[in-house]
C-alpha cells in the first residue's frame, strides 16, 4: 500500500491512469455520485428451470449480496445506503443499482413499478440495471431509453463474463456470445450506453482468454467495462470442485498482472466502472486476497506505475483516443509510443489515506 503523501504533495490515484466511472460521473455532475447496491426480488432464467437449474456454477448472490433471500423494500434499502455513504463521503446524488440476479426478468409492469419505486426516492438520479444478455428484449429496453430521454443516468450492465462458448458452457452460464451480441446491439439501438462485465480466471482460461474476451467486447462496442476475480464461494459447484482439487484460483499477481494487461489495451473513452470484486469472509472460501479489495487496486494502480502506463497504451494507434487525466509523461516510449499528450479533462482529488481511490 502506498504511504501519503507529504503535506501539500498530490497522492497517486488509479484514476490517473484509468477512466474510472466515478471520475465520469464527478465530470459530468460536478459531485460524487455513488452506486447504491439493491435485491429487488429477482430471480433467473437459469435458476428457475427456463434454462436451467441451480444457476451459474460460481454464483451465490449472497457473495454480493448482504440482504440474503428476504429482501427488505427498495426503499429502505436504499435509505440505509444513502444513510451510510452520507455520512463516510457527504454524497447527496445516487444510482440505484438494480444488482442481484437478473434484473430485466419480468414483465414490463413489474419492472416499472420497481424502477420507478428507486426513482423516486431522495437524491436517486439514475438507474443501472445488471442483467443476462438473454433477459433484454425490445420492451425492456424502451423502457429504460425512456427513462434516459427524461435525463436520468441510465447503464445496462450484461453479464458475459466470458466472449468464449465453451467456457460459458463450462460454467452452466445457459447462454453464448450470440446472445450479447444481439443484446448489445439491440441496446445501442435504443442509445442505451452499456457496461459489460468480465470475470478473470474462469476454470480453462488464462490471461490469453481474458485479453480474447476483451478484444471480442470492444470490437462489438461498448460504453463501459467491469472486471471481476473468480471467488470461489459456499454452496456452489465450483466450490465443490475446489475442495475436489478440480480448481485452482488465481493468485493476486496473476490478477493485477491480467488487469494492467487488458486496462492497456481498452481504448480511453471506455469507462471501467469495477476493477475488482469482493465477497463477505461468511461465504468466501478462495482466494483470500478476494476479501481485500484496496490491496488489489493498489496492487493495479501500482503495477501500471511500475510499467509507466496508462489506460489505451498498448492499442495500435493510442493518439487516437483522449485520455483522462495523466501527467504528459504517464506513458513510456516502450508501451506507447506516439501516444497525445494533454487531457481535457479536470485533476482528479486526492486519493483517501493509506490507499490508492478508485473513484
Amino acid at each position: 500500500m502506498i504511504a501519503p503523501s507529504p503535506l501539500g504533495a498530490r497522492s497517486r490515484t488509479l484514476s490517473d491512469r484509468v477512466n474510472t466511472f466515478g471520475q465520469y460521473l464527478l465530470r459530468r455532475y460536478g459531485e460524487r455520485v455513488h452506486k447504491l447496491a439493491i435485491h429487488a426480488g429477482f430471480t433467473c432464467p437459469n435458476r428457475d428451470g427456463t434454462k436451467g437449474r441451480g444457476g451459474c456454477t460460481f454464483c451465490n448472490n449472497a457473495s454480493f449480496n448482504p440482504q440474503g433471500k428476504a429482501p427488505p423494500p427498495i426503499e429502505a434499502q436504499i435509505a440505509a445506503g444513502r444513510a451510510v455513504l452520507a455520512r463516510r463521503t457527504g454524497a447527496r446524488r445516487f444510482l440505484a443499482y438494480f444488482q442481484a440476479y437478473s434484473n430485466t426478468y419480468d414483465d414490463l409492469a413489474a419492472l416499472r413499478h420497481r424502477y420507478d419505486r428507486a426513482l423516486a426516492c431522495p437524491g436517486v438520479i439514475g438507474l443501472s440495471i445488471g442483467t443476462r444478455p438473454d433477459c433484454v428484449d425490445e420492451s425492456v429496453l424502451g423502457l429504460l431509453a425512456s427513462y434516459r430521454a427524461r435525463g436520468l443516468e441510465v447503464w445496462l450492465e450484461l453479464g458475459l463474463q466470458s466472449a468464449h462458448d465453451q467456457t460459458l458452457a463450462r460454467v452452466n452460464r445457459g447462454h453464448g456470445l450470440a446472445e450479447y451480441r444481439q443484446a448489445v446491439e439491440a441496446a445501442h439501438r435504443h442509445d442505451l450506453p452499456v457496461c459489460t462485465h468480465l470475470i478473470l480466471g474462469l476454470p480453462g482460461e488464462g490471461p490469453e482468454r481474458a485479453l480474447d474476451s476483451l478484444e471480442t467486447v470492444l470490437a462489438l462496442g461498448v460504453e463501459g467495462l467491469k472486471l471481476h476475480p473468480l471467488h470461489v464461494v459456499r454452496h456452489t459447484r465450483l466450490a465443490q470442485d475446489w475442495r475436489r482439487g478440480g480448481y485452482r484460483p488465481w493468485g493476486i499477481k496473476d490478477y493485477v498482472d491480467a488487469c494492467a494487461d487488458l486496462i492497456e489495451r481498452t481504448p480511453t473513452e471506455v469507462l471501467y466502472h469495477r476493477l475488482t470484486g469482493t465477497a463477505s469472509p461468511e461465504v468466501l472460501l478462495a482466494p483470500q486476497w478476494c476479501s481485500r479489495k484496496w490491496a488489489v487496486l493498489n496492487g493495479i494502480e501500482s503495477e501500471l506505475h511500475r510499467r509507466g502506463s496508462r489506460q489505451g497504451c498498448r492499442l495500435a494507434d493510442s493518439s487516437a483516443s483522449t485520455p483522462p487525466y495523466v501527467p504528459d509523461s504517464m506513458c513510456s516510449a516502450s508501451t506507447a509510443s506516439g501516444a497525445t499528450k494533454g487531457t481535457g479533462y479536470p485533476s482528479s482529488p486526492s486519493s483517501i489515506s493509506h490507499g490508492i481511490g478508485l473513484k
